[in-house]
């Protein structure tokens, strides 16, 4: 039985701006901005496209998760729309069969955007998510929406 979490996160960054440096070049900035999470991300396979694998290397305490590692199933550079599923590591596999995430990024009147994340799992053994970690998913994507946001406000000529 599959279970979903949805979020949202409002932004004052336009959609490209976000895109380019959130989606587009994540895995060069996510490690810069998050050095207490992430050393490194590497693709195991593809050039970001759809079916690129990509590892992501955690810090020591994290290491309870092990290295994670998903998969690029979309990736709408004109609607702005990604998906992705985890296929090692995380959650799968302790507590997961399956992980999968799609996030849209959406202009807003006001010139931001409006990031609205789906993350559709399923429970090994039916035990579902605590509210705890449910409350860490989602926490651990505003991290990287709130440090992509912070980085684009005081840097106003990058990915522009």
């Amino acid at each position: 039985m599959s279970e979903t979490i949805v979020d949202e996160y409002s932004s004052p960054i336009s959609v490209e701006r976000l895109w380019r440096a959130g989606i587009c070049d994540f895995k060069n900035l996510m490690p810069k901005l998050l050095p207490q999470v992430l050393s490194s991300i590497e693709f195991l396979g593809g050039d970001g496209g759809v079916g690129t694998i990509q590892q992501y290397k955690l810090i020591k305490a994290n290491e309870q998760f092990g290295d994670v590692k998903d998969r690029i199933e979309v990736i709408d550079h004109k609607n702005h729309i990604l998906e992705y599923s985890v296929i090692e590591g995380g959650l799968v596999g302790l507590k997961l069969k399956s992980f999968g995430a799609e996030i849209t990024l959406n202009s807003t009147r006001e010139g931001g955007c409006l990031a609205k994340m789906k993350i559709e799992y399923e429970p090994l053994e039916d035990s579902l998510l605590s509210e705890e970690e449910i409350t860490r998913i989602k926490d651990g994507t505003l991290a990287i929406m709130k440090a992509t946001e912070g980085y684009l406000l005081a840097n106003p000529d990058a990915y522009a």
